[in-house]
């Protein structure tokens, strides 16, 4: 029996969670909002952060029903992330393991989100497409790595998202990703946009920058709705996704497609690549916002499988890093 606490703090997220041998006992998180139309900027994200860190602590072991001396490890997000936040959170980490006397595990974010939707979703082998703020992958598992098929050349879908919504002056509560999604619902015209797909990699800041023009064009004239230009941003981006998605598992033979990360929410993007695997005889895995946000449990999980592969972090090495690619890692948990 391995008890592990998790401590994620690379975003605007805020969260810490708690794991015994696959079970959650307690996932709490706090989100650091800014302005509608403004972004989050490293120092203010930090210093939410460090308000919220000691609460958070607290809260997560009153609900796990755990006391410090019955955690076996300690883990922490060591990248990739905004360079602030991820700081600060990794600093409690690590006073809380000296202080508890237990050992050290930094984790990859990226990997993180993988090992949570195995765990939650039961997938064995899947294709992962994943999805957020920071990052536009398509991984898939070979030989003690997760290996990157295909990436964003530039910016992540989700800042392609969180940045039009700032255009448009949408609310960042719960977040723009979300507030794009419900407006694109109501979308009843489809504008085209450029489609950026080179090779197994996509592109999405010319389609930014297109979409943006349209808006001040066509929008301040009254010639389509913002829900129309939500509808169009999803639609396009979202079938770039699923066409590298769906080389990556032609060239592994898989049927079985894992969504994680933050844009991993989306119910037209799960919709969508649900269709695309099915017609190949698939099963798609998605979740929703407790795991699929950035949160302490995955980060807990994944320390987990690592702490009990015998992957430990050193003191002197526990620093952060902003850039931590997920083929980095070496997956020693993993046989298959």
């Amino acid at each position: 029996m391995v008890i592990a606490i998790g401590f994620e703090g690379s975003a605007n997220k805020l969260g810490i969670g708690i794991i015994k041998d696959g079970a959650v006992l307690s996932n709490v998180r706090h989100t650091y909002i800014s302005p509608p139309g403004e972004g989050f900027m490293p120092r203010p994200t930090a210093k939410h952060h460090q308000e919220h860190i000691l609460d958070i602590l607290k809260k997560a072991l009153e609900q796990a029903n755990i006391k410090p001396e019955e955690i076996d490890c300690v883990c922490y997000t060591k990248g990739p992330g905004m360079g602030a936040p991820l700081v600060s959170v990794a600093v409690v980490a690590r006073t809380v393991a000296q202080l508890w006397k237990k050992p050290l595990v930094g984790v990859n974010h990226c990997i993180a989100h993988i090992e949570m939707g195995r765990l939650v979703t039961g997938a064995q082998n899947p294709t992962v497409l994943y999805v957020s703020g920071g990052n536009t992958q398509v991984i898939a598992y070979s030989q003690r790595r997760y290996r990157i098929f295909g990436e964003t050349i530039d910016i992540a879908v989700g800042n392609c998202l969180d940045r039009f919504a700032r255009v448009l002056k949408l609310s960042n509560d719960p977040s723009p990703g979300y507030n794009i999604e419900q407006l694109a619902k109501k979308g009843e015209q489809y504008i085209e946009l450029p489609y950026v797909v080179k090779g197994m990699d996509v592109s999405f800041s010319g389609i930014l920058s297109y979409i943006e023009t349209i808006a001040k064009a066509k929008h301040d004239k009254g010639e389509c709705t913002a829900a129309d230009l939500c509808y169009s941003l999803q639609e396009t981006v979202f079938a770039m996704l699923v066409e590298t998605t769906e080389r990556a598992m032609a060239h592994c033979g898989s049927d079985e497609v894992l969504i994680v990360g933050g844009v991993g929410c989306n119910l037209r993007l799960q919709e969508m690549m649900r269709i695309m695997v099915e017609e190949r005889g698939g099963k798609v895995y998605g979740m929703d916002d407790r795991y699929c946000i950035d949160n302490g449990a995955m980060i807990a999980q994944a320390g987990w499988e690592m702490f009990k592969s015998g992957q430990l972090t050193k003191m002197e090495d526990s620093w952060i890093t902003q850039r931590y690619r997920t083929d980095e890692v070496e997956v020693t948990w993993r046989n298959d």
